[in-house]
């Protein structure tokens, strides 16, 4: 099993005084960070207008560490492929793939906020279609030798042949899933699919029920299983201090950065978003005692060790790994991005052990 690092660029804190000009200087040093220490991947996550995440551009945050490194893996988690023009997105991926002689992972997915749509004048009540159309439209101009036309719901074209193509032949795709109607498309398309191990729990009961959800899909379709992600935050502690510190940071996160930026109104959330009402109103309920496996790694290298060693057995070939949440400082965050590559890794085979030695 593969390690990564992953942020979503949170920085929307009470009494914050963290720019989001340094967050993204620090995020752009993590991920330098990891792929010193070894790491298989980097994942950062799409945000506008500071409703969550600062981070607006993760290709070119990534094309920096492209051109700063040779090894480490270069994905975005996720690009809100609604909110952009199938053909650009196809473009810039491409290219990337191209400047970093393969490295790209490209994650997909459809976002969960109102505000991000609205100035784009994107239709958020309508953003399923528009998700599914345009990977679709993504993955075939990333696939043609020859030029395309389309003419669809939401996107029309003729004549369209993207330079430069992608250096991988097919790039690998993810999407980013919450819900059936995301594990389907993945499915269906024969893409890889990424979770969250909470989300996993509420609606499946579990990451292995999802693993079994998308194996049984993808033989429906009569498609090749791809690669099984998920993410965790992730936090060390050694004492109850420090667990206590730990459950603090994540709790204020929920509640600060998650809650206000979750369609949780069942009045105006589009039908395909009902369940994160329910998501919405659990975390606002959330207690430090509360927090899971099913939610969050905390406690020393051997506990952390012990959880991932379940979610391997679940059948999963990557977990990404949430460590700068909560205004953990960036030094912090460092320190425990070392520890685990030299602490946990290499309890797990894959590139993780190869790089940890």
């Amino acid at each position: 099993m593969d390690f990564g690092y992953f942020t979503l660029s949170d920085n929307h804190y009470e009494n914050n005084d963290r720019s989001s000009n340094q967050f993204v200087a620090d995020i752009t040093a993590e991920a330098l960070y990891a792929d010193k220490l070894g790491m298989h991947s980097a994942w950062i996550g799409e945000h506008h207008f500071n409703s969550l995440g600062v981070l607006s551009c993760p290709d070119l945050v990534l094309a920096y560490v492209a051109a700063n490194t040779k090894r480490i893996r270069l994905a975005p988690a996720v690009t809100v492929t609604p909110l952009h023009h199938p053909i650009r997105v196809a473009e810039q991926w491409a290219t990337l793939d191209l400047l970093s002689n393969g490295r790209v992972d490209f994650a997909a997915g459809r976002g969960y906020d109102r505000r991000e749509y609205e100035p784009f004048h994107v239709s958020f009540d309508d953003n399923q279609g528009i998700f599914e159309e345009g990977l679709e439209l993504i993955r075939r101009l990333w696939e043609a030798d020859d030029r395309i036309s389309h003419h669809g719901k939401h996107y029309s074209f003729d004549d369209v042949r993207i330079t430069p193509k992608p250096v991988q032949r097919p790039l690998p795709t993810y999407v980013g899933s919450f819900s059936k109607p995301s594990i389907e498309l993945a499915a269906r398309l024969g893409c890889g699919l990424i979770v969250a191990p909470f989300a996993a729990a509420m609606s499946y009961g579990g990451l292995k029920q999802v693993a079994d959800l998308y194996h049984e899909t993808c033989a429906k379709f009569g498609k090749k299983p791809q690669r099984l992600m998920c993410s965790y935050f992730t936090h060390f502690a050694d004492n109850k201090a420090q667990e206590d510190a730990q459950r603090a940071r994540q709790i204020r996160y929920y509640r600060e950065c998650v809650i206000p930026a979750l369609p949780g109104d069942p009045k105006t959330a589009p039908p395909s978003y009902r369940y994160f009402v329910d998501m919405v109103d659990r975390l606002g309920k959330v207690k430090p005692e509360d927090l899971t496996e099913n939610s969050v790694l905390i406690g020393s290298s051997a506990r952390i060790t012990e959880i991932l060693k379940k979610v391997e057995a679940a059948g999963f070939d990557e977990v990404i790994l949430y460590f700068n949440v909560g205004l953990k400082p960036h030094g912090q965050v460092k320190d425990e991005m070392a520890r685990f590559m030299s602490e946990v890794a290499p309890a797990f085979g894959g590139a993780a052990k190869v790089n940890a030695a």
